[in-house]
Parts: structure tokens; C-alpha cells; sequence
């Protein structure tokens, strides 16, 4: 590889306060990049970007407007940023080598970038058997929102009834594996047949429904849950945790981990 790179890259062109973003939002461009060693700055690394981690609460740094988030709004013009698996191709930091993969937690979205080895969470060893992509799923934010949700937050008892809104989503499908290793009986809600289907054959829900097909939702809680919740993880919040709310038994949990219903609402601060 040479000293200078044709980069790819994903920029924020203007915000989005309402709505969804579209392209007059998120751009893309190619620049030239220099990763020559005499461009990097002491204790930062260049690196190759092989997976990127796309999550629902990246919706909120896109409004322009402060949210009472603990993260930081982007900036206009600015390459946006993600959780990252990085490959290094050369390092100005002695605790990181050429080839090594690395799990970065601002990782911009572009096919190489100049990083600085503060971001960097954790090396990655790709010899244990565990996929690239686990460490952005299971091991990433979704399961980490899934564990503080389920063991950390929820507490479900053996038998307690538990149900998961976004059931096939990423967060949905480790929170519901949670649940039911605790001996709980888990309900998801999702928005296709298929996505039902999912969560019951291959993430082990006892069952789900879809909420596009539910007119009522009163009514499907109602049938779902006849013994009412103890464990509602919300993870959409609107209509869905309204009707919640009329099923939920005495000392019932609710952790709220989104309302991705509300996010292309316009915020008012």
C-alpha cells in the first residue's frame, strides 16, 4: 500500500431535527488520504475499517439540537463516527503493531482513517473463535443494552412474564436469550410475520406478535399476557409502552433502552 490512499467516506452535511435522513443529510465523498508515517501524529494509528456498528441512538446525534444525551452532537462537514473493528496498517503507539485488529469506539465511517490511540477499546484476538462482528453485537453495545436491561435493570425471577418491543433487533434478540436462561417466559413484538418467526425458532421466544397485524394493542397484551408483565424492556416507546402500562403487574421493571417510535419526531428543547 502506498503512502497515499483514494478514502471513501460518510460526512454529515446538515442536521436533521424531524424526519428521516436522507442523502441531503449523510453524504459521501472521496478524498485522498496520506497514512505516510511522517502524517501520523504521535499515538495515533492508521487503520483499515473491516465492520462498522450502525445503532438506533446514533439517530439522536444527527438533529443538531442537545437531547440531555451524555453524547455529543456531530459536526457539520465532519466524517461521522461509530463503534468500529479496525485493522492497523501503521502505528505511532508502541503498545499497537501493523496487522493488529483492534476494537475502536469512534471509528469514522470511512474505508481508512488517522485515529488516535485513545479511542481504541480493546485489541481483538481473532484466534479464539469469536467473529469480528461479535464484538459489535453480542459483545458490543446491542449486548451490553441487553445485559444492563435484563440482569443489571429488569431482574426477571424464574416464571416471571417478560416482554420485548424491537424483539428481532439487535438489542431484542440477546435480551430475550437473557430472559429465558433465566427461566422466564418471553413475549417479543416486531414488525413483520417473518421477524416473528425469528425470534421464535431461532432466539427461543415462547412467542411474539406482529404489531403491524395488532389493530388493538390493549387487546394483544391482553391475550399475551393474560397473568399480566413483570418485565417490560422498552425499546420503542409511544402507543406500545402506553398499553404497557395498563398490563404491567404490582413491582413490575420497565428499563427504558429507546423509544426509536419517537427519534424522527421533532425535539423540542
Amino acid at each position: 500500500m502506498g503512502d497515499v490512499v483514494e478514502n471513501r467516506e460518510w460526512y454529515l452535511a446538515a442536521y436533521c431535527p424531524e424526519g428521516v435522513p436522507t442523502s441531503e443529510h449523510l453524504k459521501f465523498r472521496t478524498v485522498s488520504l496520506s497514512i505516510a508515517s511522517d502524517s501520523i501524529p504521535h499515538n495515533h494509528l492508521a487503520v483499515e475499517t473491516l465492520l462498522l456498528s450502525v445503532d438506533p441512538y446514533l439517530r439522536g446525534r444527527l438533529t443538531g439540537t442537545l437531547e440531555g444525551l451524555f453524547i455529543s452532537q456531530y459536526q457539520l462537514n465532519q466524517v461521522i463516527t461509530v463503534f468500529g473493528v479496525v485493522r492497523v496498517i501503521r502505528s505511532k503507539d508502541s503498545k499497537y503493531n501493523e496487522g493488529d485488529i483492534l476494537l475502536n469506539r469512534s471509528a469514522p465511517v470511512a474505508e481508512y482513517s488517522i485515529v488516535p490511540s485513545s479511542d481504541i477499546a480493546r485489541k481483538i484476538d481473532a484466534t479464539i473463535g469469536i467473529s469480528l462482528s461479535d464484538y459489535l453485537g453480542s459483545l458490543g453495545i446491542p449486548g451490553f443494552a441487553a445485559w444492563v436491561g435484563i440482569e443489571v435493570l429488569g431482574k426477571p425471577k424464574v416464571g416471571s412474564n417478560v416482554f420485548i418491543s424491537a424483539a428481532s433487533g439487535a438489542v431484542g434478540i440477546n435480551a430475550g436469550q437473557l430472559a429465558k436462561i433465566r427461566g422466564c417466559r418471553v413475549i417479543g413484538s416486531t414488525g413483520s410475520d417473518d421477524k416473528v418467526k425469528l425470534i421464535k425458532e431461532e432466539f427461543g421466544y415462547d412467542d411474539g406478535f406482529n404489531y403491524n397485524s395488532e389493530s388493538d394493542f390493549d387487546a394483544a397484551l391482553t391475550k399475551y399476557f393474560p397473568d399480566g408483565i413483570d418485565v417490560y424492556l422498552d425499546n420503542v416507546g409511544g402507543k406500545m409502552l402506553e398499553a404497557v402500562l395498563n398490563h404491567v403487574n404490582k413491582y413490575a421493571r420497565i428499563p427504558l433502552c429507546g423509544m426509536i417510535s419517537q427519534y424522527n419526531k421533532l425535539m423540542l428543547v
